[in-house]
């Protein structure tokens, strides 16, 4: 499995962020960032671009402060050195309004919380592949026992 690709998690919840980047660390993406909101995720990706690390992969909460999840993405696909991104939009609310909102934004995919284990990487599994990035092997990876959290 590649494991150089470099990811970006944005929320406002601490125990998001550091959950999302705990289940994707164990599967072996080591290079992971964190924002708290969109305007901090476009700070952090214009440093990581200039210092050699550019980000690859966005995973965003949908509401947050200063810059929700909509603006970031609205942002990033107006952007022609962004707009290439993958991002999977979470969020707590499972509404379709929500869920064609982030589509319509330019969210490949959208998840909904709780998050758990099998659920983000079945996710990931599928924008990875759709995106000829990388197949994420789950025997491999993640042990069984693991994949029922």
């Amino acid at each position: 499995m590649d494991t150089e690709l470099h990811f970006l998690v944005v929320s406002d919840e601490p125990n998001l962020r550091s959950l999302i980047v705990s289940l994707l660390k164990e599967i072996g993406f080591v290079r992971v960032s964190e924002a708290e909101n969109g305007e901090m995720a476009l700070r952090t990706l214009n440093t990581t671009k200039y210092i050699g690390a550019p980000i690859e992969f966005i995973i965003t909460d949908f509401v947050m402060p200063l810059m929700d999840g909509l603006n970031l993405i609205r942002s990033l696909r107006g952007d022609p050195e962004l707009n290439h991104l993958p991002i999977l939009m979470c969020s707590s609310h499972a509404s379709k309004k929500n869920i064609l909102d982030a589509a319509n934004a330019g969210a490949d995919d959208y998840i909904v919380r709780p998050i758990n284990a099998l659920s983000l990487l079945k996710k990931l599994e599928k924008m990875l592949a759709k995106l000829h990035i990388v197949t994420i092997d789950f025997p491999r990876v993640w042990p069984q026992n693991r994949m029922r959290t």
